[in-house]
């Protein structure tokens, strides 16, 4: 029967170094082990949370964080105008379609052609042009007219 190995077999005798394992931090914190360390000159830190136990509700991040967002963002978002909520609904039903029907073609949820055809919507691109290819209407070229 022939050898798998078609020369000498050696071992390969590396050494392995097995280290314990560190200290866990609630260990580190426990007055114990605080004290034994200042015993023995080792540098201990000590650090002071900022409100740290207290139930306290502080407004000022709150009043500086709605200066931030009224700078950075715009008082009102751009709305469906008028014209293409009306030419969604008329196309919508001379096709004889519900808006259930109509979201289900575009891929979309029943609540977003709600929203468009109510002017809550925020326009996207994307689910306008959805709606021209199903219905057959132009409705992109009337935004911000």
């Amino acid at each position: 029967m022939p050898s798998r190995f078609p020369g000498a077999i050696t071992q390969d005798w590396d050494t392995v170094v097995l280290h314990k394992s560190k200290p866990k931090s609630q260990d580190l914190r426990d007055p114990k082990a605080v004290n034994q360390a200042l015993r023995s000159g080792a540098a201990v830190q000590t650090v002071k949370k900022f409100d740290a136990g207290s139930n306290k509700k502080s407004s000022a991040p709150a009043i500086h964080a709605r200066k931030l967002d009224e700078a950075a963002e715009p008082a009102a978002l751009e709305k469906v105008p008028l014209e293409v909520r009306q030419a969604i609904q008329k196309a919508r039903l001379e096709k004889k379609m519900s808006q259930a029907e109509l979201a289900k073609q575009i891929n979309e949820p029943p609540k977003v052609v709600q929203e468009y055809e109510n002017g809550k919507a925020v326009p996207s691109q994307a689910v306008l042009a959805k709606m021209e290819r199903v219905l057959g209407v132009k409705l992109r070229g009337k935004i911000g007219k």
